[in-house]
């Protein structure tokens, strides 16, 4: 009888006080780390807002104006930063072109393809004078590797190019064809290969 009545006063499980006090160190333990995930979140958010406030409209001005020259004026990276300086361009000061340079996203070499395809369609320039206009100081500044890029991507009749200039020299210059030539030829001049500057002459009208 007596073993009868101590089965029936055993509490189920989830009565007893060892059950709670785990379901409350469970929570405990889960809570503390939602709140610390939203909390580094919304931490971080306001460091980036005071980054932002923190820097000076001149420097977020010379940023912008680099970002023009590059996307639509397609320049090297070195012109950007003379044209920022410069007081016959931009004039900003150095602190202000440095921090448009370090945060301005440019494919440089791509600015050069798409400087190439002017030089090409435009002026009907050679591949060995596009090169050169490319990584001149007195051109465009971009590196060799560049410049390199630009004419190894750039899809050009350079025999076309060479009849348009010849056409030129020979139409409205009323030059020689063998001046035509000279012209077309030298590396003081057009610096097409003989074989282009020989393909302008048969189609010179």
């Amino acid at each position: 009888m007596r073993s009868q009545r101590n089965m029936r006063k055993k509490k189920p499980f989830f009565k007893k006080w060892w059950f709670w006090l785990l379901i409350v160190i469970v929570i405990f333990i889960i809570v503390p780390k939602g709140n610390s995930s939203s909390t580094s979140s919304s931490s971080s958010m306001k460091t980036e807002q005071v980054k932002k406030k923190q820097t000076p409209k001149e420097y977020e001005n010379a940023l912008i104006k680099a970002k023009n020259y590059s996307n639509i004026m397609h320049m090297s990276k070195d012109s950007i930063y003379k044209q920022l300086t410069s007081d016959s361009g931009e004039g900003f000061s150095e602190k202000a072109a440095n921090y448009a340079m370090n945060n301005l996203k440019a494919n440089y070499k791509k600015n050069a393809l798409a400087k190439a395809k002017s030089y090409s369609q435009d002026q009907h320039m050679s591949k060995q004078g596009i090169l050169d206009q490319l990584t001149s100081d007195s051109g465009e500044k971009f590196t060799e590797e560049e410049a390199q890029y630009a004419v190894d991507n750039l899809k050009a009749n350079y025999n076309k190019n060479a009849l348009a200039k010849a056409k030129v020299y020979y139409n409205d210059q009323h030059m020689s064809k063998d001046s035509v030539k000279e012209q077309l030829t030298s590396t003081y001049g057009e610096k097409f290969t003989e074989e282009e500057a020989q393909y302008a002459l048969n189609h010179l009208e």
